[in-house]
């Protein structure tokens, strides 16, 4: 099995578990009970310019720990104050050791849209990110189907937050076109192997339609990769351990907005 297949695997249980403790039709109702959300996850994106989305990430599968000290809310803070677009904030408990505490916190602390970064395997999780404060979910087509997806940001539309479906090849980006995705990440990792490659992002993106927000997500680490990026036509960057291990985290999102 590939890390992304434990992955999804172990969401399943987890969604199994979470079950036992609040029923699928009681998270729904929850989640629809909540104020319908206006889409600001996307908006933020939408804007002129490179958007960025900043990552809460305290590990990963392919570089074991890289926070040892996470105080996530303070993090948090210093990409608000940073100038940081969205949020990024890891969930996934086992590899990533992420928790939905986190997600929780830090959406009722600070004003900048956060998504729910975990490997979304049943609706009951999109339910779930609304009620921890949300502004959107992550769907990644390698383990969804075509008509998951599309039924997915249909949830997604009916409580107002927007879905960042995610896609790594050029078969991937059918589906999520096809779904009627309105954001398109490309992941740079190849979660198989863990081979990193921008170029990725680049050759990907002219199979987008204009219209759908491009983003590119894993292994952006200069100002000259964004430049790149740019250039070939993406509106936003995911970036994670490169701004988790910088010092200070405003200095570092400056270089890489190639602010001097």
């Amino acid at each position: 099995m590939t890390i992304l297949e434990k992955l999804a695997d172990h969401a399943f249980e987890r969604v199994e578990t979470a079950k036992q403790k609040i029923s699928s039709d009681e998270m729904k109702e929850r989640a629809l009970s909540l104020k319908t959300g206006d889409f600001e996850f996307e908006k933020a994106l939408a804007k002129d310019g490179m958007s960025f989305i900043c990552e809460c990430k305290k590990a990963s599968p392919s570089k074991g720990i890289i926070a040892e000290d996470f105080p996530y809310l303070k993090i948090a803070e210093e990409y608000e104050k940073a100038g940081a677009d969205c949020i990024s904030v890891l969930t996934e408990p086992k590899w990533f050791l992420g928790s939905d505490e986190y997600l929780r916190e830090i959406a009722e602390n600070v004003s900048v849209p956060c998504i729910r970064k975990d490997f979304t395997v049943d609706e009951y999780m999109i339910y779930e990110a609304k009620v921890l404060g949300a502004k959107a979910v992550l769907l990644i087509c390698s383990i969804l189907t075509g008509e998951q997806v599309k039924k997915y940001i249909g949830i997604c539309d009916r409580l107002g937050i927007s879905a960042l479906v995610e896609a790594h090849d050029e078969n991937e980006i059918k589906t999520a076109v096809n779904a009627g995705s309105r954001i398109i990440g490309v992941n740079n990792r190849n979660l198989s192997d863990f081979t990193v490659d921008t170029g990725n992002s680049r050759r990907m993106r002219e199979l987008v339609p204009k219209d759908i927000i491009f983003v590119s997500e894993s292994g952006v680490r200069t100002s000259d990769d964004i430049k790149l990026l740019r250039e070939a036509g993406a509106d936003a960057v995911l970036i994670g351990e490169t701004l988790m291990r910088a010092d200070d985290k405003t200095a570092k999102l400056a270089e890489l907005r190639g602010i001097q």
